[in-house]
Parts: structure tokens; C-alpha cells; sequence
């Protein structure tokens, strides 16, 4: 293979990629069988079997026990729209991951205190070991799931105080900075950073997506004077959103 050449099972899987894309092969479709693509580009069983494989890692297609794989129906994607933090008034959680007023959706939630693990608490700036309330979320939108949530508040700052849990209490269901300002403790600063990996088994069961589905990962992180008082890990469906930003101009 000379420089610069593809693989005879990507090559493969390139034509059956355009294919599905071009409508081709459409949705619920099944894929030809593996001794077909091997008659028709004259490659190998084990070719042949990488080009599938490679069609299924990227979630184009999918195996139906006993029948054959057939190709996926392709989602269009849809819009998380995010702003950063918004306090006057408040914000629940739902609002506060989705910035999108027309969009309506409801969350359900856990939380239990928890010791920060080193990657925690480097975002928290406190000691490994260090207390901290870990909050879980499932998102959904008009009934189906479409993101997760993981969040962390140090308990330094939340402790023994009305807004240490954050679905409880008299500000439960509010977001972030609402909840700190009855503390307090003024958010005057977000981050957001974006990138995308292989969804894990238990994110992928709870968001109705396959093995090999990739995700988006917002991690988050809430400021108050420099100091970070809550960071998140936002799960999100890389196949069924976008994530767009409204950023505003100073």
C-alpha cells in the first residue's frame, strides 16, 4: 500500500457510507450480507467484515438478532442551546442546561455527598479526598431523553446551609447562581468546555443510543470571586443535538 492509501475495508466502507448518505441504501434497508460486499468489491471475508464493523462503530447501521444489519434511520439533529448562567429571576435546572425558552422539558435527579476524586478536585480547586455533593440529572424532552448531567459542589461552601442539596429546601430546582446567591456567594463567572468521546454503556442505556454512539461533553464550571463553588459534566447524544452558543458581544 503506497502512501497515502486507504485500507481496502475503509475504501469499502467509504462507498457504502455514500450509499446510506445519498439515500441509496435507505433507512431500515439491510445492509448487503458480508459474502456479498465480498463478491461485489472483491475484497476478503475479513474485508468484508472490517467495512461492516467500521459502519457500526459509527452508528449507520445496526445488527437485528437473526435477521441481518440494516441501515439506521438518521435523526436530524437538534438544537442545545447554551448562554451560560442566567440570574435574574432564577433559573431550573432544565433552563440552565437548555437556554432555549421554547423549548419545554423536565429532569429527574439524585444527589448524595461523595469524596472529590483528583480530577474533581483539581475543577474545584480543593483537596482530593475533600466533601462534596454530587448531584445526577436525566434530562428529557417531551418525554424522551436527550441530555445528563453530573454535578459537583464542594460542601466547604454548601455545607450545613438551606441550599446544600440542590433539588431541596426552599430553592431546590433552581439553578446554580440563584441557589448561591441566597448564600451569599455572587457567580460572576462561567466555563464551558466542549468535546466528544465514546458514549460509556450506562450513559448510552439511559440516552436510548447504541454501543460506539458518540457523546458530547460540556464540562462546566461556575465562579464566584475566582473561586469554583460547582462544575458539571453535561452529557449530550452527538447524533440527535448540535450545541449552539449564544455569546454576546462586549
Amino acid at each position: 500500500m503506497t502512501f497515502g492509501e486507504q485500507p481496502a475495508y475503509l475504501r469499502v466502507a467509504g462507498d457504502l457510507r455514500n450509499k446510506i448518505v445519498d439515500g441509496s441504501l435507505p433507512p431500515h434497508t439491510r445492509l448487503p450480507s458480508q459474502a456479498r460486499i465480498r463478491e461485489e468489491y472483491g475484497v476478503s471475508d475479513t474485508v468484508a467484515l472490517e467495512a461492516r464493523k467500521v459502519l457500526m462503530a459509527e452508528g449507520l447501521v445496526e445488527g437485528r438478532s437473526g435477521s441481518g444489519t440494516y441501515v439506521r434511520e438518521r435523526p436530524v439533529p437538534r438544537r442545545v442551546a447554551r448562554s451560560g448562567y442566567r440570574p435574574a429571576g432564577g433559573a431550573t435546572p432544565f433552563r440552565q442546561e437548555q437556554a432555549d425558552a421554547s423549548v419545554r422539558g423536565t429532569w429527574e435527579s439524585s444527589s448524595e455527598q461523595a469524596e472529590a476524586g483528583a480530577a474533581i478536585a483539581e475543577r474545584l480547586a480543593i483537596r482530593t479526598g475533600d466533601r462534596v455533593m454530587r448531584t445526577k440529572y436525566l434530562f428529557r424532552e417531551n418525554g424522551e431523553p436527550m441530555m445528563l448531567s453530573t454535578s459537583w459542589e464542594p460542601l466547604a461552601v454548601t455545607g450545613r446551609t438551606p441550599v446544600m442539596l440542590p433539588e431541596e429546601g426552599p430553592l431546590g430546582g433552581m439553578g446554580v447562581a440563584e441557589r448561591m446567591r441566597a448564600i451569599d456567594v455572587i457567580v460572576d463567572n462561567v466555563t464551558e468546555e466542549v468535546g466528544a468521546r465514546p458514549g460509556l454503556a450506562e450513559e448510552l442505556h439511559l440516552l436510548g443510543g447504541v454501543p460506539g454512539h458518540v457523546v458530547l461533553v460540556v464540562q462546566r464550571t461556575y465562579f464566584a470571586s475566582g473561586r469554583p463553588v460547582e462544575t458539571a459534566d453535561v452529557v449530550i447524544p452527538a447524533d440527535r443535538y448540535r450545541v449552539a452558543y449564544h455569546l454576546p458581544v462586549k
